[in-house]
């Protein structure tokens, strides 16, 4: 996912939002009338069906691409957070009217020009506010989604990537490949908030992705190459590594419940971790190459893997036991590598070359357990 590491290895509630959104959108944008509203065709279980078409394009630009690369749902906020590159701006959809609201000023704007190594990549939500990195400056911001303000702003001591939020110690974790670490902040409770510099995880031939486990008390990043590691978020250190089957390991997500890590190799395949047996390999499937941002829908069991090779989001089902399985496919867009899935059955891809996500309907019916 880094640019950096690619080139050398390759609080609102929800009435409240729903209001800010829907006013956002509603007055100054057009983006609550539906795209193309032609409906998904349905597939027989276990069975691949011609390739879906999203239902609704979404251009977050008059025109030019986006450097995409982190999107992410936040279940607190009940919407998808799409970090838009160079364009400075996190939009927000609300994940049940699909309102649109933008937070911008969180990096200057620039010109696409392929890839995604400037601006504002990466974004998560906690404790009433929006954390966005900027590759641009190497700095996290703080924006009030209220105010659509940046109210704080932390410099990083490396090019950022991720930026994930740890609710059960008010930490902001930052992963920084290019210095082969995670960067940790703390958010004081105290208004204007504070950011504070809290030490950093040493992760050699890493990180890349994150994700945070807080039912186990655990994050887990990928190395670059063939590996996954497991960190303790209480003592913030390496606490196992274990291979995930990749050559060049990229995208993570994960199912708590289950305790299954889900990895995304580049050279096309997926990979489910057993996170409660050291991380043992259950299963793995071969997909279209270019996989990086993946995403599981826990309440379908369901897994998405976007390949920028074809353009193609493989949906994927998966079992109790780790199993695997082809459901069928959505047309996205060639170059589209980043996925996310959000609390209405839809998933979420990137569009980098028109600037654009794509939203579908998932078409396929839930994985018995």
């Amino acid at each position: 996912m880094s640019t950096s590491t690619s080139r050398a290895a390759r609080s609102v509630t929800r009435a409240g939002w729903r209001l800010l959104a829907a006013l956002a959108i509603c007055v100054t944008l057009a983006a609550c009338r539906s795209g193309d509203s032609s409906a998904p065709s349905q597939s027989a279980p276990g069975v691949a069906s011609p390739p879906n078409r999203p239902f609704k394009t979404i251009p977050l630009t008059p025109s030019g691409g986006i450097g995409f690369d982190d999107l992410w749902f936040s279940p607190s906020l009940h919407a998808v957070l799409a970090p838009a590159g160079g364009t400075g701006c996190v939009q927000l959809f609300d994940s049940g009217s699909l309102a649109q609201a933008s937070l911008c000023g969180i990096g200057a704007g620039g010109a696409y020009a392929g890839g995604h190594g400037e601006g504002t990549t990466s974004a998560d939500f906690g404790a009433g506010f929006v954390f966005a990195i900027d590759r641009s400056s190497r700095s996290l911001q703080l924006v009030d989604p209220k105010t659509k303000r940046v109210v704080t702003t932390a410099a990083l001591a490396g090019e950022p990537d991720y930026v994930r939020w740890i609710s059960s110690k008010r930490e902001i974790w930052v992963t920084e490949p290019d210095r082969e670490q995670i960067e940790v902040f703390s958010l004081a409770s105290e208004s204007p908030p504070k950011l504070t510099s809290a030490g950093a995880i040493a992760v050699e031939g890493g990180p890349e992705s994150l994700v945070i486990d807080t039912s186990r008390d655990r994050a887990f990043t990928h190395l670059w190459r063939g590996s996954t590691v497991q960190i303790s978020i209480g003592s913030r250190a390496v606490s196992q590594s274990f291979p995930n089957g990749c050559r060049g390991s990229r995208g993570i997500a994960l199912d708590a419940d289950r305790g299954q890590l889900f990895a995304g190799c580049s050279e096309g395949k997926a990979v489910v971790l057993d996170v409660d047996h050291g991380g043992k390999i259950a299963s793995s499937l071969d997909t279209s190459g270019g996989v990086d941002i993946i995403s599981v829908n826990v309440a379908l069991h369901h897994l998405y893997v976007p390949a920028a090779a074809d353009g193609t989001v493989a949906v994927l089902g998966v079992r109790a036991n780790g199993k695997l399985s082809r459901l069928g496919m959505l047309q996205a867009a060639k170059g589209a590598h980043c996925a996310t899935s959000d609390d209405h059955n839809r998933v979420w891809v990137c569009s980098p070359d028109s600037g654009s996500l794509l939203v579908f309907d998932d078409p396929f019916p839930p994985v018995a357990e």
